[in-house]
Order: structure tokens, then C-alpha cells, then sequence
């Protein structure tokens, strides 16, 4: 390809847990990519989720959230968290117009002013507070901002001006990926994020934070997918509650599998589940390379 009109380049959007950075990427790309909940630390890996347009390709990469690790597995999301910053043409830096500045958003903050990176600030929610003093926000960014917008992921309010502000900081470059490519992540994987999402929609703080996903099988046959998925949990206790009452807890992660599967995928997807103990998992290496976490 030979466009020397075409932009092409790497956009990271970080911040706190629960800002809607997934909300965001997915309301962009027009496509459910990243998996969502209300509560914070959903996203565990680096998900790049790719916008194709007619003369711009724009990579997002969906971090996880901000975070002081307490254990093996939020040592290894912080690093994911760190090398965002590392050969990306823009940062983006979500924060929720209700909360701003947190003590979280301030450490990061702190982070970026040492970052050389363009920096747009995005402030969140805007549907939940519609009348905010928008100078008040701004005058408490570092000078190396070169941009703010304030947005509603959720109803896409401000989402248009958004892409026309980072647009400028696309560089000229031919297309990274394919013109046709929604992310450089196998199907296997959002198939894993999904049943985590159903698990997180479903079960208290407790339980969802003990959980992982592994997939097992991922079979196309003919008009259908089939998926073999088992489900980690720390501890025995924990499996009569993610199986529930005759099943039907595990009935339900299944269903909510199925359905966001067939619908993203476009043919029939069954899944099937399985439950294993696997004790202390989040603190394993061995573990956590099993599940991806390098």
C-alpha cells in the first residue's frame, strides 16, 4: 500500500479501575471488544482494539486499570499498565467527572508528566453531571496535556470531537494490521473474556476476583463454534456458590457466554464449563503464564 495521505498509529488509554476506558474503546469501535462491569480491576491484559477508516487506522489499547499491586497477578497488570507508554503515538487519560482528581488519578498524573508522549485528558460521565466547570478540571493538568474533552461513553456524547482531537496526533504511516482486522487477539481470547464477564456481572467482589478463565478447546465446526472452558477458583468454598443451586449459577455464565459469543461471531457457539481448584493461582507464576500474563 502506497498511501502517502494515510495515518496510521497506537493509542493507549489508561487511568484509574472504573473510569470506562473498556466502554470507551467499545463505543468507538462499534464493537464489543473489552469486557465491562461496574466494578474495578475488569480488564487484566493489554486488549488493542483496531478503528479502520477509509484513510486512518487507529490502534486503542485497552489497559488495566491503575493500581498499587497487592499480589503476583496485579504485579504483572501494573507492567501491562507501565508499557503502554512504550512506542505509542498518543496517551489517552480517562478520569470520571464525579471523582476527579482522586488520589489514584493524581499518582498518574505524576507519571505522565515525565512522559513524552502527546496527552489528551478525557473526563468521563459527563451524563451523570452535565453542568461541571470544565476550567476547574483543566487548570489541574500538568503542562504537558496538550488537549482535554469531556465525554459520555456511555451515550457517546463528546465521543465525535474526541476522534477529530486525537486525529491530529496520528502520524503518517502506512496500516499496522489488515484493513479488515478488529484486534490482534485470537477468538479464543474473547471467548475467555466473556465467560469472565458473566462471572463478574453475577457474583460478589469476593468471587469474581478469585476466578479465571481458561480455555481449553476452541472448535469451528460446521455452523457452529464449540468451546471447552474451565473455570479456576482459590478455594473449595467457592464452588458450590459459582456452580449454584442444581447448576444453575454456572447455567447462567454459560448462557450469557453463548449469547455474546453467537452475536459477536455470527454463528452458533456452545459452551461448555468446567470448575477446578486451583489454589493461590493469583500469586503463581506458573499459573499466570498459563493464563497469558508473560
Amino acid at each position: 500500500m502506497d498511501r502517502p495521505d494515510f495515518r496510521s498509529g497506537f493509542v493507549a488509554i489508561i487511568g484509574k479501575p472504573n473510569t470506562g476506558k473498556s466502554t470507551l474503546m467499545n463505543r468507538i469501535l462499534g464493537e464489543k471488544l473489552s469486557i465491562t462491569s461496574p466494578k474495578p480491576q475488569t480488564t487484566r491484559y493489554a486488549i488493542k482494539g483496531i478503528l479502520n477508516r477509509e484513510d486512518t487506522q487507529i490502534i486503542f489499547i485497552d489497559t488495566p486499570g491503575y493500581l498499587k499491586p497487592r499480589y503476583e497477578m496485579q504485579e504483572r497488570m501494573q507492567r501491562i499498565w507501565s508499557d503502554a507508554f512504550r512506542d505509542v503515538d498518543l496517551v489517552l487519560f480517562m478520569s470520571d467527572v464525579q471523582r476527579f482528581p482522586t488520589q489514584f488519578d493524581t499518582e498518574v498524573l505524576d507519571h505522565l508528566k515525565n512522559v513524552r508522549t502527546p496527552q489528551i485528558a478525557v473526563f468521563n460521565k459527563l451524563d451523570l453531571l452535565p453542568g461541571v466547570d470544565r476550567d476547574l478540571f483543566t487548570k489541574q493538568l500538568p503542562g504537558s496535556f496538550a488537549a482535554s474533552v469531556f465525554i459520555s461513553a456511555a451515550t457517546g456524547e463528546g465521543v465525535p470531537e474526541l476522534l477529530e482531537t486525537l486525529l491530529r496526533y496520528i502520524p503518517y504511516h502506512e496500516p499496522y494490521y489488515q484493513e479488515d482486522q478488529l484486534s490482534d487477539l485470537p477468538l479464543r481470547f474473547f471467548a475467555q473474556e466473556v465467560i469472565r464477564e458473566g462471572i463478574f456481572h453475577l457474583f460478589a467482589q469476593e468471587i469474581h476476583y478469585a476466578t479465571a478463565v481458561l480455555i481449553e478447546k476452541y472448535s469451528e465446526e460446521p455452523g457452529k463454534v464449540v468451546i471447552d472452558a474451565v473455570i479456576w477458583l482459590e478455594r473449595q468454598s467457592q464452588k458450590p456458590i459459582i456452580i449454584g443451586k442444581r447448576g444453575e449459577n454456572l447455567a447462567r455464565i454459560r448462557e450469557h457466554a453463548e449469547t455474546q459469543l453467537t452475536s459477536f461471531l455470527q454463528t452458533e457457539v456452545q459452551v461448555h464449563l468446567w470448575v477446578k481448584i486451583k489454589p493461590g493461582w493469583r500469586k503463581k507464576s506458573t499459573a499466570l503464564k498459563e493464563l497469558g500474563f508473560d
